[in-house]
């Protein structure tokens, strides 16, 4: 699969299994409406913990750099 820069081709495919695990609930018995807004709690507790961990690394990395002696200061940059 060929990936352009603004992340088409990966929203095309996301796009198509999102619909299709859409439609497989909605076969199942649940409410379209209730099947879309579990989709989005789903998709907002994934942002929220992809997140929660990019502001965990990035503290985790400036300790890193803070405990080398290597962290630069305002005034140093």
């Amino acid at each position: 699969m060929t990936i352009d820069n603004n992340g088409q081709d990966c929203r095309q495919m996301l796009a198509t299994a999102f619909k299709a695990l859409s439609d497989e609930a909605v076969k199942a018995g649940w409410p379209e409406g209730e099947v879309a807004l579990a989709l989005a709690d789903i998709a907002e507790e994934h942002v929220a913990e992809i997140g929660a961990r990019v502001i965990v690394e990035g503290f985790n990395q400036s300790q890193l750099y803070a405990a080398s002696g290597r962290l630069k200061f305002r005034g140093e940059l």
